[in-house]
């Protein structure tokens, strides 16, 4: 089987991870997706997290209330000793199910920073990445400087729409005692 693997903290996750997990196996041609819930990313700011647990178990919830969709939520990186490398997330689960192919899951925002992550030149050569676009930031120019580097990288940038909603608008609409219950997945 083809497997996207999308990894975030899906803090909360909500209908933009919706509409990425449906384009992903509806029009980019995978057959499921595993949504793999992360400790933490270690490029973003430490904030008051809910522990990996929780948002683990809120992912496998919201899922559970979209039994169409060909998504499997993971908990891989949450029994990892640190440091959770997206490499060996991957390594893992190639390890686990030999018989699938892997692909990460990065939005444009995510491409630019790549060249910074651990073993990426691994990622882009053995599992290679679908780019989603985000606001900002123009995924033929970071494709073509990673090219640059190597003409064999895996990078497939996906036609798909912009997902104009994140977690940080959600839980900062909670925070103002907004109704953000629409947006939640």
């Amino acid at each position: 089987m083809r497997i996207a693997v999308y990894s975030g903290s899906f803090n909360p996750l909500h209908k933009g991870h919706e509409a990425i997990i449906r384009f992903l196996t509806e029009k980019a041609g995978f057959d499921m997706v595993y949504l793999v819930v992360t400790p933490l990313n270690p490029f973003k700011v430490k904030h008051s997290l809910p522990a990996g647990e929780e948002r683990f178990n809120a992912a496998v919830a919201a899922v559970a209330r979209h039994p169409e969709l060909k998504v499997t939520v993971k908990d891989t990186e949450l029994h990892m000793t640190p440091p959770q490398y997206t490499v060996r997330t991957l390594d893992t689960l190639q390890a686990k199910e030999p018989e699938n192919d892997f692909t990460l899951v990065i939005g444009a925002d995510n491409l630019e920073a790549f060249p910074r992550w651990k073993y990426y030149s691994r990622i882009l050569l053995e599992y290679g990445v679908v780019v989603f676009p985000r606001k900002g930031y123009h995924r033929g120019h970071l494709k073509a400087r990673l090219l640059r580097e190597d003409s064999r990288y895996r990078i497939e940038l996906l036609k798909a729409p912009l997902v104009n909603i994140s977690s940080t608008e959600i839980r900062e609409g909670l925070a103002a005692g907004i109704d953000m219950s629409s947006w939640l997945m």
